[in-house]
């Protein structure tokens, strides 16, 4: 793993890494923000540190301040088109991450490369992983980004001593609303608390959905499969303990292909329980999500905090 970037921000440090990627067979970038917190944990810092060193003090340092005070974690998981640089650049998320001492991962959307599959289309491809995995050639060998962020990406970072894989919650925006809803719902004990804005609640019913996962999944009789990566589908074959936090804006140009109302049908009927905070006048942009991110990262933090204290899933 090599760090790409650090910058100082907030009293902590925003970073990126590169990797070598098992489940997307290329090299993956994502941004991690440490709070200030959790660099405490190690009085003698250098500039100067090798990172990549798994063996260091520091990190054996900042590993046992991560496992003794249990530190948040939250995955945000970006939409269409988007790579890491989005949401460090734009969701101002950082302030209120180093205030309450929440540690930020930031993945990129989907595999990258020459070698890598792709098609001229912003929905579909490059920056169009939709965090499924892929079965149908050519997309299969790399479009893994469900693996990848489940299991890939915290087992890196927990390796690393960068994040305690207790600790996780997930949110996202979109393609990454998508996203981080299916990922919790099938994954409840390994991320604690979820979140999303203007999220593609049911992927299996509208074009942004079927485009994909007709293209990674293939079509055939393939409901079953399709029905793993829908929100609605999920909360009515097992709704999670965690409540579903969705933020939407009343003036979103691509509401035909979100539909909060089925979501919160779904979860109506299941028992789910579930938050829809319909925002007035506000875009699918991020000065959207900008406006509301410091509530999400609270709802989380509580969450996770209550959960590691309670002890419960």
């Amino acid at each position: 793993m090599k760090l790409l970037s650090s910058s100082k921000m907030y009293g902590g440090e925003q970073r990126v890494y590169q990797h070598a990627s098992k489940q997307c067979q290329c090299d993956m970038q994502f941004g991690l923000f440490m709070p200030p917190q959790v660099l405490a944990a190690d009085d003698s810092k250098s500039d100067n540190l090798e990172f990549e060193n798994i063996e260091s003090e520091h990190l054996k340092n900042q590993a046992l301040n991560l496992r003794s005070h249990k530190v948040p974690v939250l995955f945000w998981l970006s939409g269409l088109t988007c790579t890491e640089q989005n949401f460090i650049a734009k969701a101002g998320a950082q302030r209120i991450a180093a205030q309450l001492g929440v540690i930020l991962v930031i993945p990129d959307t989907s595999p990258r490369g020459e070698h890598v599959p792709d098609e001229d289309r912003y929905d579909f491809g490059s920056g169009a992983g939709f965090y499924v995995d892929a079965t149908e050639s050519p997309w299969s060998d790399n479009y893994r980004m469900y693996s990848y962020i489940v299991d890939e990406l915290p087992a890196l970072l927990d390796a690393h001593g960068l994040i305690d894989s207790e600790c996780m919650g997930v949110f996202g925006h979109s393609m990454g609303g998508h996203g981080a809803l299916t990922i919790h719902l099938n994954n409840p004990q390994k991320f604690k608390s979820v979140s999303a804005f203007a999220p593609i609640v049911a992927p299996t019913q509208v074009d942004w959905g079927t485009n994909a996962l007709a293209g990674y999944l293939g079509s055939e009789g393939k409901q079953k499969q399709w029905a793993q990566y829908d929100s609605c589908a999920l909360v009515q074959s097992k709704p999670s303990n965690a409540l579903l936090l969705v933020e939407q804006g009343t003036n979103d140009e691509f509401i035909h292909y979100l539909k909060p109302e089925l979501l919160a049908e779904a979860c109506k009927l299941s028992g789910q329980a579930f938050r829809l905070n319909m925002r007035e006048g506000y875009d699918h942009s991020y000065h959207f999500i900008a406006t509301f991110i410091e509530s999400h990262i609270r709802h989380h933090f509580d969450a996770i905090t209550r959960t590691n204290i309670e002890g419960g899933p």
